[in-house]
């Protein structure tokens, strides 16, 4: 039994379902090949595929009643197990989540970290587990594989148990939604989008029944203190104050729009109107990634979408000049003052502390005024003396955009700003970015954000790029 404030809910288990969660990289032998790991949920297929070629072969010699039963049976249990399917469902999931023919033959040993968490999350997926746990799936995929995975999820005859601050994903993939908020737990029988509504829904009445309570209160306590010393008044003023007594009290509901942190702020200086342009930019490290043309003007919400690997990140830090060009040519207008997100946040002092990373960076402020701003993004009190190396990663996202935005640029580059964000953090910088003066060309997965924030998208597509 596990309580949360007020509410208390029982988890259970009905015969002996088998339960897939992804709790770590997990592999027997590394020296394994990537097909070979992708086709051990289908062990037992295979066994009976085997079989069934060996009984085809021995009924061309002989007639047997008791083969032609193993086989006619075999055959009706291969196709109950998808076994007409099995090879093309794998194959679709490896090439759904960027692996090529070649990888098939790579070994496990021979991928980075996160292919290999890939590579232990699609079997884990193919293995068709009773009940699948899932923390975060959307976590480090691209679009293209996150719309894969929800096409597989809903066809998915199982159950399956989902923790994500995906928005758009939940809401095509669940159809009942558990909220933990204010400790306690809220079930909503329906997908995010329902959820949002009637959360609504739930907090107005709520609110309208408390107010009205209160009134009620008011008025009751009112005339119980107006004729309470009239001796002719008195069991009438004790008989409302008893009434109050009575009433199952109802809380003040808990604000519904609450933001994590807040920055209104305005930009230092307006830029020009043509804020930048670029003609054929050749872009990559070593190797040529793409080539891009577009202008960017004043105001603009310029999105960045497409798979991982096509050199989204990559174009960002050729514009900030982090990474020199291949070819062609890109140019900031007139007044333009940037700044840059970096995913990786590797411009964080590891070693120094929360206020000494902020106070290093703005000298000129007191310390009641970078208390004052580092407030405004949840770092208070004692938190402020915390090392960047023991922060969250929601954490260190904060106070990167703590830094950004104290220095009121015109331009924002941000590369994946909502990882590791909570669904209201996301909320809140939505929210910043939306009333945000300047100009943003931004790098996302999360497709509800793009849809809140961009007002032109460049897609980095196969082997070319499209701006719509």
């Amino acid at each position: 039994m596990q309580a949360f404030g007020e509410s208390k809910f029982e988890i259970f288990k009905q015969g002996s379902p088998v339960i897939g969660y992804l709790k770590q990289i997990d592999f027997e032998n590394t020296n394994n090949t990537l097909l070979q790991e992708i086709l051990k949920p289908y062990e037992n297929i295979i066994k009976l595929e085997n079989r069934i070629n060996i009984l085809q072969e021995e009924l061309q010699t002989k007639t047997d009643e008791k083969l032609i039963k193993e086989y006619t049976e075999s055959l009706e249990k291969y196709e109950l197990n998808d076994g007409y399917t099995y090879k093309k469902e794998y194959e679709i999931a490896i090439k759904k989540f960027g692996f090529t023919e070649e990888d098939k033959n790579k070994k496990i040993n021979e991928f980075s970290g996160g292919q290999k968490t890939k590579i232990a999350f699609l079997k884990l997926l193919l293995s068709k587990p009773d009940i699948l746990l899932l923390d975060e799936p959307t976590n480090h995929l691209d679009i293209t594989t996150i719309e894969w995975l929800e096409g597989y999820l809903k066809s998915y005859p199982k159950a399956a148990v989902i923790v994500s601050h995906d928005r758009m994903f939940v809401d095509k993939i669940v159809n009942k939604v558990y909220e933990i908020k204010y400790a306690e737990l809220t079930e909503y029988s329906g997908n995010y989008s329902f959820y949002e509504k009637q959360k609504r829904i739930n907090y107005e009445k709520h609110l309208k029944d408390y107010e009205y309570q209160q009134a009620e209160i008011k008025r009751l306590r009112a005339i119980a203190d107006r004729f309470r010393y009239k001796p002719s008044k008195a069991k009438m003023a004790l008989s409302k104050l008893k009434k109050i007594e009575q009433m199952d009290i109802i809380e003040e509901p808990n604000r519904y729009d609450l933001r994590t942190f807040y920055a209104n702020f305005d930009i230092l200086e307006e830029s020009g109107e043509l804020v930048l342009s670029a003609k054929k930019l050749e872009f990559g490290y070593k190797n040529r990634l793409g080539e891009v043309s577009f202008e960017l003007y004043k105001g603009q919400k310029f999105g960045i979408i497409g798979e991982n690997g096509k050199g989204k990140s990559t174009l960002l830090k050729t514009l900030m000049g982090y990474i020199p060009k291949i070819s062609g040519e890109y140019e900031f207008g007139y007044h333009v003052n940037k700044e840059y997100f970096d995913q990786q946040m590797e411009n964080l002092d590891p070693n120094s502390t929360i206020f000494d990373e902020f106070s290093n960076e703005f000298p000129r402020l007191t310390a009641k005024e970078v208390r004052q701003s580092l407030g405004a993004f949840l770092f208070t009190g004692e938190d402020v003396f915390k090392e960047i190396k023991v922060l969250s990663g929601g954490e260190k996202v904060r106070l990167q955009l703590c830094k950004i935005f104290k220095k009121k640029p015109n331009l924002l580059l941000l590369d994946e700003p909502t990882n590791h964000m909570d669904i209201i953090g996301k909320e809140s910088l939505e929210n910043i970015l939306k009333e945000y003066k300047g100009t943003v060309i931004f790098v996302s997965h999360d497709r509800y954000f793009v849809n809140k924030i961009a007002d032109s998208i460049l897609a980095f597509e196969q082997n070319r790029n499209k701006i719509f």
